[in-house]
């Protein structure tokens, strides 16, 4: 069969709207063979590296796949936790808390679900299964708040591409970035202050976002613009001066220019120079993951202490916080627009429309 379809199919069957998150991804357990899995599907997508097919084949198949899979697979021991991956976790009790608060703002039967662009559950998989349950319509969230082609574009990418093979097309919608909503900087300005209201506050703001490479911007990709703006809003909410933070870059990989300035080095040198306590968030991120939980709260702070620095904070990421979701909430029904309305019973079919009729007269569903 050369267009899916969900069979059996039956006629007459109430239309639902949908919603699905997308995260990066995570490797199935932390083990050099699913890092090996995860790390070819990641860094074989043509978003994520921009470098001539035939020569990255071969980098990443005779040099980075050999090598790469065991060091990786040592960092995500560390952070792994008894329920698995962290972003997975994580990324899984967003999408149950923000189908209860959609229901509750909209009285509408909207199913969320989540994907991972890399590794599982796949788009494919999760999309295949919203339509069977129902879904013509489609809001496609990719959890990255600042818009890339990297990561963004890529999403968009695989869901256009997963659809192009379905026999009865769900109508898409997605959210292109949310780097300057309100609901999201408000989120992150309370989660700052909870926590220097817990343990104080630092000498030094770092507000570290993932890197990609700096021919991208060139290029015209705007994820270092959006950045800079969220960085802004955050510093203004905050009430801090210019030299109270500092917009940082983190995650380089290879020998190319990254955005600057990078995490690392900044974390060094304000170590080196004297400065007591630097607290570090992640902006960027939607959930901990091993970029924030290894790469930030051990080897930046590692980076710090060594050079001098007396004190280091990480800044979890906003995660399920309550007023996150709730946010998240208010950015999908503003981008759900009409789709987010329940439909009219007259336009239901009659045993919907009889079973909504006794529920009204007091029936249990």
């Amino acid at each position: 069969m050369k267009y899916w379809a969900p069979l059996p199919y039956r006629h007459g069957t109430p239309a639902r709207t949908g919603v699905l998150l997308v995260n990066l991804g995570t490797p199935d357990a932390p083990t050099r063979d699913a890092l090996r899995r995860y790390l070819k599907q990641f860094l074989n997508d043509p978003r994520v590296v921009e470098i001539p097919r035939v020569i990255w084949w071969l980098i990443l198949n005779g040099i980075i796949l050999n090598t790469r899979p065991a060091k990786s697979a040592e960092k995500y021991a560390q952070i792994w936790r008894q329920d698995g991956s962290p972003l997975k976790v994580i990324t899984e009790q967003q999408s149950k808390l923000l189908q209860g608060y959609l229901g509750e703002k909209t009285g509408a039967d909207i199913l969320v679900r989540y994907a991972m662009s890399y590794g599982s559950p796949a788009i494919d998989d999760v999309l295949k299964e919203m339509v069977s349950a129902g879904c013509d319509k489609i809001l496609v969230v990719p959890l990255y708040p600042q818009y890339s082609g990297t990561t963004t574009a890529s999403v968009m990418d695989a869901v256009y591409a997963s659809v192009g093979r379905f026999r009865d097309q769900p109508a898409l919608r997605n959210i292109k970035h949310y780097h300057d909503h309100a609901g999201y900087i408000a989120a992150l300005t309370q989660s700052i202050r909870d926590y220097w209201q817990a343990h104080g506050k630092p000498d030094k703001l770092i507000m570290s976002f993932h890197g990609i490479p700096r021919r991208t911007l060139d290029l015209g990709d705007p994820y270092h613009c959006e950045c800079m703006k969220t960085g802004r809003l955050l510093g203004e909410a905050l009430q801090l001066k210019a030299d109270q933070y500092q917009i940082t870059f983190q995650s380089r990989f290879g020998k190319a220019e990254w955005l600057k300035p990078y995490t690392a080095v900044t974390a060094a040198e304000l170590g080196k120079a004297g400065t007591g306590r630097i607290d570090v968030v992640c902006p960027g991120f939607a959930s901990d993951c091993l970029e924030t939980l290894e790469e930030i709260q051990m080897e930046v702070k590692a980076e710090f202490l060594q050079a001098g620095g007396k004190e280091f904070h990480y800044i979890p990421c906003l995660n399920d916080r309550e007023d996150w979701i709730h946010a998240l909430a208010d950015l999908v029904i503003d981008n759900l627009g009409s789709w987010a309305t329940p439909p009219h019973p007259n336009s239901l079919p009659e045993t919907e429309q009889s079973r909504l009729r006794a529920m009204a007269a007091g029936a249990k569903q």
